[in-house]
C-alpha cells in the first residue's frame, strides 16, 4: 500500500505540472495587458515598460515559463546546496499582496462551505436511498423522485437565487436567515467580526442539492443490486437480523460507488461554487477568482487553480485508500 501511495503521489505531481503548464500558457496568450489594467489606459508608455520589466513580462515565453516553474518548485539550488522552500505564488498585480496570503484568507471559507454541503448531501442522501431501497412505500418513492428531479434539474445559479429569495426574503421573519452573508459578520457600525454560522445554511443547502440527488439515487440502486446477491441470501439464511444484514454486509459493499460520487462532487464543489458564493456574498475562493479575472490579475487566478488542483489530487489519494477499507477486493497487498 505504501508503494502504491508513493506512485499516486508521483502521478499527482505530474498532473499538477501539466495543470501549471496549461494555466501558464493559457493566461500568457490571453488578450489584454494586466499592466494597462493596473495603470489605466492613459498610462505613460515608459511607466508601462518599466512595470513590464519589473514583472518579467518583457522576457521570452520560455524564460517566463522556467521562472514560473522555479517559483512553484519546493526545491531550490543555492550556494552549491539543494534546499527546500515553500512554493512561491508571486504577488497580486492589483493589491500587491502575496497570492498565498489572499488564497489563505479565502480558501477556508470555500472549504467549510463545500464540506458542510457534501456532508449534508451524504447523510440525507444515504438515509433516503436506504429507506427507499428497503421500504416499499409509494409516498417515499414519490418524495425521493421529487427530490432527485429537483436537485438534478435546477442550475446552481438559479437555485441560489430562488433559495435566497424564498428563505432569506419572503420567509425571513420565520427562518431568521438573510439573503447574503459570510462566515464572519460585523455589527451595524462595522466594528469587530463574529462567527455567524446561520449564514452557512442557505449556501450549503444550495450547493448540496445536486450531490444529494445523485447520492440518493446511487445508494438506492446499488443497495438493491447488492441485496439480490448470493452472500446476502446466505446471511439471511443464517438467521442474521435484517438491520445487521443491511448495515454490516450490504451497505458496506454498496458504499464504494457512493464514495466515488462523494469524492468527485466534493472536488467539484471546491471548484464550482462561484455562482453560489456570489449570490450569497460568501467570501470564498470563487469570488476571488472572478474578481481576479475581471481585473486581469493572473497570478491570483493561476494560484487558485493550482490550489484546487492540489486538493483534487489529495482527495483522489484519500479515496483510493478508502476503497481498500470498504471493499477488500480492491486492496493492494
Amino acid at each position: 500500500m505504501f508503494a502504491y501511495i508513493v506512485r499516486k503521489i508521483l502521478y499527482g505531481i505530474l498532473v499538477l505540472w501539466g495543470v501549471a503548464t496549461l494555466v501558464f500558457f493559457l493566461f500568457t496568450i490571453v488578450p489584454g495587458d494586466p499592466v494597462r489594467m493596473m495603470l489605466g489606459q492613459r498610462a505613460d508608455e515608459q511607466d508601462v515598460q518599466a512595470i513590464h520589466h519589473e514583472l518579467g513580462l518583457d522576457q521570452s515565453i520560455g524564460k517566463q515559463y522556467v521562472d514560473y516553474l522555479n517559483d512553484l518548485s519546493v526545491i531550490s539550488y543555492k550556494d552549491g546546496k539543494i534546499v527546500l522552500k515553500a512554493p512561491y505564488l508571486r504577488y497580486s498585480y492589483q493589491s500587491k499582496r502575496p497570492v498565498g496570503t489572499i488564497l489563505a484568507e479565502a480558501f477556508p471559507n470555500t472549504l467549510i462551505l463545500a464540506f458542510v454541503s457534501i456532508l449534508f448531501a451524504f447523510v440525507i442522501g444515504v438515509l433516503l436511498g436506504v429507506l427507499t431501497a428497503i421500504v416499499n412505500s409509494n409516498f417515499l418513492n414519490r418524495f425521493t423522485l421529487f427530490i432527485t428531479t429537483i436537485g438534478m434539474s435546477l442550475p446552481s445559479f438559479f437555485a441560489a437565487i430562488l433559495i435566497a429569495w424564498l428563505f432569506g426574503f419572503v420567509l425571513e421573519s420565520v427562518t431568521g436567515l438573510s439573503m447574503t452573508g459570510s462566515l464572519f459578520s460585523v455589527d451595524d457600525y462595522g466594528n469587530g467580526a463574529y462567527l455567524d454560522l446561520k449564514n452557512l445554511i442557505l449556501p450549503a443547502l444550495t450547493l448540496g442539492l445536486r450531490p444529494l440527488a445523485v447520492i440518493t439515487e446511487l445508494t438506492r440502486t446499488t443497495l438493491l443490486e447488492v441485496m439480490s446477491m448470493d452472500y446476502i441470501r446466505t446471511a439471511k439464511a443464517k438467521g442474521l437480523k435484517k438491520w445487521r444484514v443491511i448495515g454490516v454486509h450490504a451497505l458496506r459493499n454498496a458504499m464504494t460507488p457512493v464514495v466515488t460520487a462523494v469524492s468527485g462532487w466534493f472536488a467539484s464543489l471546491l471548484a464550482g461554487a462561484v455562482f453560489v458564493e456570489y449570490v450569497f456574498d460568501w467570501k470564498g475562493i470563487g469570488v476571488v477568482i472572478v474578481d481576479a479575472l475581471d481585473k486581469f490579475d493572473f497570478p491570483v487566478v493561476m494560484g487558485a487553480v493550482l490550489l484546487i488542483g492540489v486538493m483534487l489530487i489529495i482527495i483522489n489519494i484519500v479515496v483510493d485508500i478508502i476503497y481498500g477499507i470498504l471493499d477488500p477486493r480492491v486492496r493492494i497487498k
